[in-house]
């Protein structure tokens, strides 16, 4: 009983043998992770259109749910760029941004998510995100990491503008441009400056100066608190809010409120759709880096579990004051080498925030947004990654041009767009490749038992069998290709008496291919030509067993195709080595 509920409720498992080193690793790994939150949530949320608070709300109660219902040790949930910039595209479809109706829809959005994700969970459908290609999620990201970036370049600039699409974003910039603020701009490209080297130039100079590397390893994740210090202090010490300057403003000095999202049908409808996308997305760039960061330590992820983990997460957002939250790749690969042996490093790291929120927020009145801004900038462009089009160019042209177009629809036509057509798009390009299977002639290898493509290899052929191989499962979308293509080359060729399929790869055969298979059966037997299956799998043939098929067989069901060939051309059989003849003895 014990163990099926610790399959339910993890933290039940690696609770027991929780010991005094996890505790030291985890606390380490928590304090790392909360300086890199505090100014990443104010960021986020400043991204989905929503008070500065929001962003730190939704990183606490949510990584507590995470930390007792995941399976991941090292995933680190909250507010992440892409679900951030969807949030912001979905709630601004309902409410102004700024208002309690937007607020209230931003809750209501992580409810539904929550809700989804968990039913997913519990019905065992994490498969469904391997319906999403990894090509078109990466396109996606690609654009949206555009897209966040020049969304934020209005704070840089200190004007502003706004809108869904990157001409509609350019548009804006380009005619607010003339009330540009020299000093916000200033600040935002020093701060985008300051943070991109902090990225890549300060660990290796702290090392060159001697500091161990885990000392480096803080001070550098702890670039963007610099930049929030320094640029804040200026902005207080020189009165720059007089000249101009857009700061936070006041953020409330309390842990998460209690809140409830809005259960009205309207806007449950307005939010549903908006609510799977994110949720399906926010499942997606979860488990790649849960799966990614478990296998450098052999350990096991969930898919469904996290389903329910993540689901958990989302509805301790929506009663609390947040919205829609997700596993991050950024604050997870931090977590992860930051040594976090549990999910209790989650915990503590809601702990931090914490006191941040109730013990720091009035620090933060005079932060500059175009510092948030350049934490999100220099945050999000390491996610763009324009690679993936020459990649899959090389590689499948089919899987360029969905790339491609994910890119350019979310771009063009906005976020909920982009990753309707990716969902579309990936099921799209699973159907187009599986509709017409790689269907092979085959003959058999000299001196072996072994069948090789006629094209491919040397091999030997009988003018009167037509033996083929089928290299994809057989379903409605490809049915009638198998179909089309026997009937082809029978037509091609008028010695063929016997037609045989070689099953090796079909693992399933659907009614509608059965019916196909039958057609094919039929018009064959009118021809007097013998149809034949070999190597049919076991679960297949428990199927076919189910049907009239075999008994209406106009031919045989081998179990090797190399049977198959010495019946029909009346080889004899080969005479076993004499050592065989041994062993078999």
């Amino acid at each position: 009983m014990s163990f099926r509920l610790a399959k339910y409720v993890p933290v039940l498992d690696w609770g027991r043998r929780y010991d005094r080193d996890a505790l030291s690793n985890d606390l380490i790994a928590a304090v790392i992770v909360t300086i890199m939150l505090i100014p990443q949530s104010l960021a986020y949320a400043l991204l989905a259109g929503l008070p500065p608070e929001a962003g730190i709300y939704a990183s606490i109660v949510p990584i507590v749910l995470y930390a007792i219902f995941g399976t991941s040790r090292a995933l680190a949930v909250g507010p992440v760029a892409v679900v951030s910039l969807m949030t912001a595209a979905a709630v601004g479809q309902v409410a102004e941004a700024g208002t309690m109706g937007y607020a209230l829809a931003a809750l209501t959005l992580a409810f539904l998510s929550g809700a989804i994700l968990l039913a997913m969970g519990v019905f065992r459908l994490g498969f469904l995100a391997n319906f999403l290609s990894h090509p078109v999620i990466a396109g996606f990201i690609t654009a949206s990491g555009i897209l966040i970036a020049a969304s934020q370049l209005k704070h840089v600039l200190g004007i502003g503008g706004g809108g869904d699409t990157l001409i509609e974003v350019l548009e804006s910039l380009v005619s607010h441009l003339g009330q540009t603020n020299p000093i916000t701009l200033a600040i935002g490209i020093s701060a985008t400056a300051f943070l991109f080297w902090v990225r890549k130039g300060l660990k290796p100079r702290l090392r060159a100066l001697g500091l161990g590397p885990r000392m480096a390893d803080v001070l550098t994740k702890a670039g963007p608190v610099a930049a929030v210090l320094v640029t804040t202090l200026l902005t207080w010490g020189l009165g720059l809010t007089d000249r101009g300057v857009s700061v936070v403003g006041e953020v409330p000095q309390s842990l998460p409120p209690l809140t409830l999202p809005s259960f009205s049908p309207e806007l449950l409808k307005q939010l549903l759709v908006p609510a799977i996308l994110i949720s399906v997305i926010g499942f997606v760039e979860s488990i790649s880096v849960a799966q990614t960061l478990a296998a450098k330590k052999r350990q096991r992820i969930d898919p469904d579990q996290e389903l329910i983990g993540l689901g958990a997460a989302n509805l301790g957002a929506a009663f609390t004051g947040g919205y829609p939250v997700t596993g991050g790749f950024a604050r997870s690969v931090v977590n992860f080498d930051a040594g976090a042996e549990t999910p209790a490093a989650g915990a503590f790291t809601a702990v931090g925030l914490a006191i941040a929120a109730v013990a720091l927020t009035p620090l933060v009145y005079f932060l500059p947004k175009a510092t948030l801004a350049a934490t999100i900038i220099v945050a999000v462009l390491s996610l763009v990654d324009f690679s993936i089009l020459g990649k899959t160019w090389k590689y499948s042209r089919a899987d360029f041009f969905a790339v491609a177009a994910t890119i350019l629809l979310t771009l063009g036509f906005g976020v909920e767009t982009g990753v309707s057509a990716g969902v579309i798009l990936s099921i799209g390009l699973h159907l187009y490749k599986t509709s017409r299977p790689h269907v092979a002639e085959v003959g058999l290898v000299p001196g072996t038992q072994h069948f090789r493509n006629i094209n491919r290899h040397k091999v030997e052929t009988d003018p009167k069998i037509l033996s083929l191989r089928v290299d994809e499962s057989l379903y409605f979308v490809n049915a009638r290709f198998l179909e089309d293509l026997v009937q082809d080359r029978i037509a091609q060729d008028c010695p063929i008496r016997h037609v045989v399929l070689m099953c090796t790869a079909v693992n399933a055969i659907d009614y509608s291919a059965l019916e196909s298979l039958e057609a094919i059966n039929t018009r064959l037997k009118d021809l007097g030509i013998g149809f034949h299956l070999s190597e049919v799998k076991g679960p297949v043939m428990d199927r076919l067993h189910k049907t009239h098929f075999l008994d209406d067989l106009n031919g045989r069901v081998f179990q090797s195709q190399y049977d198959a060939w010495r019946s029909l051309t009346g080889a004899p059989r080969p005479v076993p080595a004499p050592s065989t003849v041994a062993a078999n003895a």
